[in-house]
């Protein structure tokens, strides 16, 4: 049996990443901050999909050390973590000259220092099993330059260098280290955001040559390649999930 923990799993595209990897018969660590009832309805999903196991596991991860709890407890629960998959994250939107220490703090806090520290505590159990793999979730904002991401695609660019670092040092130990970088998905968190300003939807949209926004399931059938297939000869990519976005 493979194991799978998967950070911000409560809803969204983490969610749709659980359920996507129960189908391949992963047992799972579902982690997530505060959110007990929607945990337990994630956990009770991927049970449905075929996990074997599927254990919420509640973390705040923007608090120092709670990323090697996390790994801890999944690895106590589960018994291994053959992937890892480094989703949790938040946005803070902005014009650049308002942010303050508080905002940068806690969204590097959770967008890439939870990831960093998060693969830096499972590599002792990946090197006992002799592999692993790990997936980032990044952004295309770590590609691009867009009106107020001074702080999240700089964030999320950070992510994306950690991959191509992380793979170079660890390959030769067969760990696998990837990202996986969505563009404009329809989670529920960016309809409402792009929805309070009339326009914004259709002007997003209008910047994707797929004509549409992305969905979770989407971005999840990536991941779950990534975690299931026999490319092991995957090293240091980051995979743009898009429709294109970035390509003009």
């Amino acid at each position: 049996m493979k194991a799978a923990l998967v950070s911000g799993a409560s809803r969204g595209i983490g969610a749709a990443i659980a359920t996507a990897l129960a189908a391949k018969g992963f047992a799972l660590g579902l982690a997530a901050e505060g959110t007990p009832e929607e945990l337990a309805e994630v956990a009770e999903a991927c049970r449905a999909a075929g996990a074997p196991q599927a254990v919420p596991l509640l973390f705040d991860l923007s608090r120092p050390d709670m990323p090697e709890a996390m790994v801890a407890a999944a690895l106590v629960a589960l018994g291994r973590i053959d992937v890892l998959v480094n989703n949790a994250g938040i946005r803070c939107r902005k014009p650049f000259g308002t942010f303050s220490r508080t905002d940068y703090a806690t969204l590097f806090g959770i967008d890439f220092a939870a990831a960093f520290f998060a693969s830096q505590a499972v590599l002792p159990a990946m090197r006992a099993q002799g592999q692993g793999r790990i997936i980032h979730i990044a952004s295309q904002m770590g590609r691009v330059a867009a009106e107020e991401n001074a702080l999240y695609g700089p964030a999320k660019a950070a992510l994306i260098q950690l991959t191509k670092n992380m793979a170079f040092e660890l390959a030769g130990e067969n760990i696998q280290v990837n990202s996986v970088s969505p563009g404009p998905i329809a989670t529920r968190f960016n309809i409402e955001s792009y929805g309070r300003v009339p326009g914004r939807m259709a002007l997003m949209t209008g910047r994707v040559p797929a004509g549409r926004f992305g969905t979770e399931a989407e971005v999840a059938e990536v991941v779950a390649f990534l975690a299931a297939s026999e490319g092991s000869y995957i090293q240091g990519h980051d995979l743009v999930v898009d429709g294109g976005y970035v390509i003009h």
